[in-house]
């Protein structure tokens, strides 16, 4: 089997065309991948930042957002069927913690990941539980469906409250971010506004639907926000940069009442007056991680079953999985958009 494989401890990964093709255990399928997107996460296990260190163990096939058909059902699978085409959870949950039993699987208290703690997708075949498997139709090819994961992120920060007939203000062009100033036009959103520091992705941003972009290198943002609101703010503010000095001077820009959501990791501690930002304001502050299994994934499929977004609208680059060195130099380069890698 071609794969790409994080051999050993240390910066690098291995293309290799002598893989074993993993077995579909009970309860799980096994998928012949079509398409496999690079996420943030798989920047740090090329790169073995710290992150990586604490928890991936070589050798790993890594890369975890991936589409593609089942090929084969092990002992116990009901759901889904060979031939079957589907998309990847990347969240394996335990289905028996409290988080589990009470409809929150996305945060499972022994949350194992595609990828991170078990054998992922850039390669020619995976093996996933059935539980971790989205069917597909055919108004979603391989390209798009790898795309429903990223795409879930942005989703449930943006709905994780009220997005219709508000300004909503987008911290960050990168892939996710992108996604959520598509989904925020689609879902009824008044105006929105998009920041960033790369040209190409603000772009894009504005290909996508928003109203008005910002150059954060250039200029002001909490400025421009309130000048364009009246000096009232915004009703929502959803971040995907992870910068703790965006974030924090972010908060002036939200309006009274609003909804500030963080998806993006903080770089570091987050330092906030709560007297200023927060309680005098009375703003909703609230945090995301992943998708809801599986809301954000009927609602991402509606949006794009509807036409209302387009995911291979976001693809920055398609490449081979032999060439995955140059897709990762791409997104290091700050090229905007996804990467897919073909295997």
């Amino acid at each position: 089997m071609k794969g790409l494989i994080k051999e050993a401890p240390g910066s690098g990964a291995r293309y290799r065309q002598d893989l074993p093709v993993p077995e579909a255990g009970a309860g799980e399928v096994l998928v012949k991948v079509g398409a496999a997107a690079i996420c943030g996460t798989d920047m740090h296990i090329l790169d073995w930042t710290p992150y990586a260190q604490e928890r991936v163990r070589p050798p790993m096939v890594f890369g975890h957002e991936f589409a593609g058909t089942i090929v084969k059902t092990g002992e116990g699978v009901r759901r889904f069927s060979v031939g079957d085409r589907v998309a990847g959870e990347t969240h394996i949950p335990c289905n028996d913690c409290v988080q589990c039993r009470t409809g929150n699987a996305h945060i499972c208290e022994h949350m194992k990941i595609i990828g991170v703690h078990v054998p992922g997708c850039f390669a020619e075949y995976i093996a996933v539980p059935e539980d971790c498997l989205w069917r597909l139709d055919d108004s979603i090819n391989d390209q798009a469906g790898a795309l429903l994961e990223p795409m879930g992120v942005a989703v449930h920060g943006l709905c994780s409250g009220e997005v219709a007939g508000l300004d909503v203000l987008i911290l960050g062009c990168g892939p996710i971010g992108l996604f959520a100033v598509a989904a925020a036009r689609a879902l009824g959103a008044r105006r929105v506004f998009a920041l960033d520091l790369a040209p190409e992705k603000l772009y894009l941003a504005a290909w996508l639907g928003a109203d008005r972009i910002i150059d954060g290198g250039k200029e002001s943002f909490t400025d421009v926000v309130l000048s364009l609101t009246g000096g009232a703010g915004a009703d929502v503010i959803v971040d995907y940069t992870g910068s703790a000095s965006v974030v924090s001077e972010a908060f002036r820009a939200l309006k009274k009442g609003g909804r500030f959501t963080l998806v993006g990791l903080m770089n570091r501690p987050l330092s906030v007056d709560a007297n200023d930002a927060i309680i005098y304001k009375e703003a909703r502050v609230n945090g995301v991680t992943g998708r809801l299994m599986y809301r954000t994934w009927y609602d991402g499929v509606s949006l794009i079953s509807s036409g209302r977004v387009d995911p291979l609208q976001i693809v920055g680059g398609i490449y081979p999985l032999s060439r995955y060195e140059e897709a990762f130099s791409a997104l290091k380069a700050g090229k905007a958009g996804k990467m897919l890698l073909i295997p």
